[in-house]
C-alpha cells in the first residue's frame, strides 16, 4: 500500500528525530536543566554508624534527646493543668 517510499520516510524519521532532538537541545543538558544545590552535600546527610562505639554513642544521644523531650512535654503538661484549674 505505502510502498518503498513509506519505508524510506519511516527510516528517515527514525534516524532524523533523535538527531534533531540532540541538535535542538545541544550537549550542555546539565547546565540547561539542572537545579543548583538540589542534592545535599555529604556532610548534610545522615551517616549510618557502623562501628560498635559509634552505635553506642548514637544510641546514647538518642536516649538523651528522648528524655529531654519527655521532660519538656511533662513540664508543659504540668503548666497546662495549673492553668485549667
Amino acid at each position: 500500500m505505502g510502498g518503498p517510499n513509506l519505508e524510506v520516510f519511516k527510516f528517515g524519521m527514525y534516524i532524523m528525530f533523535p538527531i534533531a532532538t540532540m541538535y535542538y537541545y545541544g550537549t550542555n543538558l546539565d547546565k540547561r536543566f539542572s537545579v543548583p544545590d538540589f542534592w545535599p552535600k555529604p556532610e548534610q546527610t545522615n551517616r549510618i554508624p557502623f562501628e560498635k562505639e559509634e552505635i553506642h554513642s548514637e544510641l546514647e544521644r538518642l536516649k538523651q534527646r528522648r528524655l529531654y523531650l519527655r521532660e519538656k512535654r511533662l513540664q508543659n503538661e504540668g503548666k497546662n493543668e495549673g492553668q485549667d484549674s
